[in-house]
């Protein structure tokens, strides 16, 4: 089966997340990836732990459906072959800090130049223009600078470090297929390709969604715990009697009736739209009271009956198993290469038509230098020829 961009052949440059989860999305969906990789300068994720059968369990999902080619792009020899593929692929993904790619003769003006078609998609901390455009940063990075960990957290402990990184895939990674596509779309009638300039940090600002809107046209600021789905309301996390919890999300006043009636407060229900603070307090007050009584099991149980938009705080194990994400097919069994295979989070988008089944793992750096090459025309003498002179790995 073909998937939907069958027809799309990517260059990944990129390392790390942000690159790899986009380029991963397009594999999923039929995309032909040739990752471009450094046979001394190793991607941190390919050791990241842990490690299954000796391999990163990060890298061999990043990863999967793509093919690797090792190159030192530091050395002209490299740059040929780059130039030969671009006879073939027409989708560059970058993921370095400005200027690299133009140091080692691969910036989108120098390949444009030989591929007119060329898109050329670069991902980066903060952008290819401004004063931070060379500044190291992290997702926590992003995410302090864009606002949104200004009114993310407690008001007693700050800002809370997220366990997803947000800056990096929601940012990065998401945006960076939204405007691949929408390029691809484009070059369909111009028949020109461009440049994208995706800044994790500037795709960080944009998910202030609400807060930002409400900013910019009232001049309202918000902080930690003082708006309605932050933790200024009773839209919050309620600890059971065992210490487990559960997420209460009853805005809707029908929910809210079902939530206070299931836990014998019914008085409280018209509180829950309220926009007086001392209102929302008395009804958070209530909540926490009332779930406290309970074992998690028994609030499970009382919740999974009702329409009340209360579910529980799954550990990663318990969310693989939920009958919900298995009725998805959420996990997919993935070939190693060796006859056997790996579980790993299955692509979520659901296509009427159907997806490729996955073709394998993350491969082993370099695994296909040689086939790369050799479908480029060169010959087994000069594909030696440039192994011995590091060029490949």
């Amino acid at each position: 089966m073909l998937g939907p961009l069958a027809s799309l052949k990517v260059l990944d440059f990129s390392t790390l997340l942000p690159g790899p989860f986009a380029s991963l999305l397009l594999a999923d969906m039929g995309a032909e990836v040739l990752r471009i990789e450094s046979p001394s300068r190793m991607d941190l994720v390919r050791v990241l732990p842990p490690h299954d059968q000796g391999v990163s369990a990060s890298h061999a999902y990043l990863n999967r459906n793509k093919r690797s080619l090792a190159l030192d792009l530091k050395q002209p020899a490299a740059l040929e072959v780059i130039k030969q593929l671009l006879t073939e692929y027409d989708i560059v993904l970058e993921q370095f800090r400005p200027g690299v790619m133009e140091r080692l003769g691969l910036g989108y003006e120098a390949l444009k130049a030989i591929n007119p078609r060329l898109i050329y998609v670069s991902i980066t901390g903060y952008g290819q223009t401004g004063p931070y455009k060379d500044r190291a940063g992290h997702d926590i990075n992003y995410l302090a600078l864009a606002g949104l960990a200004s009114y993310t957290g407690r008001v007693d402990s700050g800002p809370l470090p997220l366990g997803a990184q947000v800056a990096d895939v929601a940012g990065g990674s998401l945006h960076g297929v939204i405007g691949l596509l929408a390029a691809v779309i484009a070059r369909q009638h111009t028949g020109q390709g461009q440049h994208l300039d995706v800044s994790m940090t500037d795709c960080a600002f944009s998910l202030n969604a609400m807060a930002g809107a409400g900013y910019l046209a009232c001049g309202v600021e918000p902080g930690r715990e003082d708006q309605m789905l932050n933790g200024g309301s009773f839209y919050d996390y309620y600890r059971s009697r065992d210490g487990r919890w559960l997420s209460v999300g009853s805005l809707e006043p029908g929910f809210m009736k079902q939530l206070c009636a299931a836990l014998g407060v019914e008085e409280l229900a018209s509180l829950g739209l309220s926009a007086q603070p001392a209102q929302q307090k008395k009804l958070k007050d209530a909540l926490r009271v009332e779930f406290e009584k309970h074992d998690f099991t028994e609030l499970c149980a009382l919740f999974s009956e009702l329409d009340a938009c209360v579910e529980p705080v799954l550990s990663l194990g318990e969310a693989v198993r939920h009958p919900q994400f298995q009725a998805r097919k959420l996990v997919t069994d993935v070939p190693r290469g060796d006859g056997s295979t790996q579980a790993q989070m299955a692509c979520p988008l659901k296509f009427s038509n159907g997806l490729p089944e996955p073709k394998h793992i993350g491969s082993a750096l370099g695994e296909h230098t040689d086939q790369v090459l050799g479908a480029l025309g060169f010959s087994a003498e000069r594909v030696e020829e440039l192994r011995r002179a590091k060029v490949i790995l």
